[in-house]
């Protein structure tokens, strides 16, 4: 299936005068504030997520699995629901591949169906946290911090493997996250893994073309429940230190302990020009991979208001590559990530009214009431018509999850594709 341009105009006719009304009334008022409106949407506009290849299908607990019908049972199909939603939102213009999980047959024909979709290829995604098909070697007690060195070796040259395939698609940066720690006190030695994991790294920074990036991901348990290897950004951000100028730290929302600061943490790793990447999705009590926004919304608003300082206070730090990280149960997967690209843009555009200037002066006058009312003032803005603008000059709907509902797309791909395809990953 392929959304035409001429159904969106459709779509949107309906809406289109009530959304000139509202983007009017809401542009005026902002101008009057002082807010360059134009600029804001122009941002918006060109404001891009990759989608993760596994998210397409329904994702999964350890109890159970219940399949959305109509799933891409291919890396091909993947891709192209992707494209749907690019088509609808404008703002999904990537596609983050996880290895072994889609492994192209063909590298011409899936660049060559990207590019028809105006999709690019983000991060490559390396897998040690399973065991594969015939492999040789188990990472059931570690693969980068193993103290096998052929599960070490097995685990560093995927992640060569890996860097090879992103780089006949056109990606730029790899993306590690390890799932190696221990259960129970006494299994591991801390110090042995760290040292072991470190060591890893550095062979596979070694490997990667001078264009690259290594993003270092972290997390503080699960599937281990005692201790992880790289369990904090503070261990990120050393390793990535360790291993050169090209590795940098990522943070996922989900993997922090409760009540994290993650708003500072951000701001730090900017600081230090050590932030590469950022994966969103929302939780209420871990790593729940809920869709973004859906829970603590005033949080992500917090942290996107720390990413707007850095982006325009850090030089250091390089262009960021943002990412959705979900899994999906009980939603449409497609609807789910349509609902997290709306999120993310909201906090974005909320964080691009606060007046940086002004804040920056309240905080040197120690006026706390007046810093809380600049920010609460920019949170409690309902921007969604500067959302609504930003899609419809970039030919996207005006309401993407009124538009895929209206033009049938979940029916659409079970006929094409039958009720019981299974998609590749989680």
């Amino acid at each position: 299936m392929k959304i035409e341009q001429n159904h969106i105009q459709d779509t949107n006719k309906s809406g289109l005068q009530s959304h000139k009304e509202n983007f009017d009334f809401l542009a005026n008022n902002l101008s009057k504030k002082g807010a360059n409106v134009e600029a804001i949407v122009s941002k918006l506009k060109d404001f891009q997520v990759a989608i993760p290849s596994w998210a397409l299908g329904a994702g999964g607990t350890r109890f159970g699995r219940f399949s959305f019908y109509g799933e891409p049972s291919s890396l091909e199909q993947k891709i192209q629901d992707i494209g749907l939603i690019h088509s609808l939102t404008q703002t999904a213009g990537a596609v983050s591949l996880h290895i072994p999980w889609d492994i192209p047959q063909d590298y011409a024909a899936v660049k060559d169906l990207a590019n028809g979709l105006n999709i690019k290829f983000d991060a490559v995604n390396s897998n040690t946290f399973q065991d594969q098909k015939d492999a040789k070697e188990t990472y059931k007690y570690g693969s980068l911090s193993s103290t096998s060195e052929a599960a070490r070796q097995q685990a560093i040259q995927h992640n060569l493997d890996v860097i090879n395939i992103g780089n006949k698609l056109g990606s730029k940066s790899l993306t590690v996250w390890l799932a190696d720690g221990s259960c129970f006190p006494g299994q591991t030695n801390f110090q042995t893994a760290l040292q072991q994991t470190e060591s890893s790294l550095k062979d596979i920074y070694k490997g990667l073309p001078d264009d690259w990036s290594m993003l270092i991901e972290y997390k503080p348990y699960e599937p281990n429940f005692y201790s992880t290897v790289i369990q904090d950004w503070g261990t990120s951000f050393m390793l990535a230190n360790a291993c050169g100028e090209k590795a940098y730290s990522l943070v996922d929302l989900g993997h922090h302990l409760p009540n994290s600061n993650i708003e500072q943490i951000v701001s730090v790793l900017m600081l230090k020009g050590k932030l590469g990447g950022f994966h969103f999705n929302d939780s209420k009590y871990g790593d729940d991979d809920l869709t973004v926004g859906s829970i603590k919304p005033y949080a992500l608003f917090l942290i996107f208001n720390e990413l707007v300082y850095g982006m325009q206070n850090n030089p250091q730090n390089p262009d960021l590559a943002w990412m959705i990280d979900a899994s999906h149960n009980v939603k449409d997967p497609l609807e789910d990530l349509i609902q997290s690209l709306e999120a993310i843009q909201e906090a974005y555009a909320k964080a691009l009214l606060v007046d940086q200037a002004e804040l920056k002066a309240a905080q040197l006058n120690h006026d706390v009431v007046k810093c809380q009312e600049i920010l609460q003032d920019a949170y409690r803005t309902d921007v969604r018509p500067l959302l609504a603008e930003a899609r419809r000059l970039a030919g996207g709907a005006l309401s993407p999850i009124n538009a895929y509902r209206t033009l049938g797309v979940r029916d659409t791909l079970i006929e094409e594709r039958g009720k019981h395809t299974v998609a590749t990953g989680l």
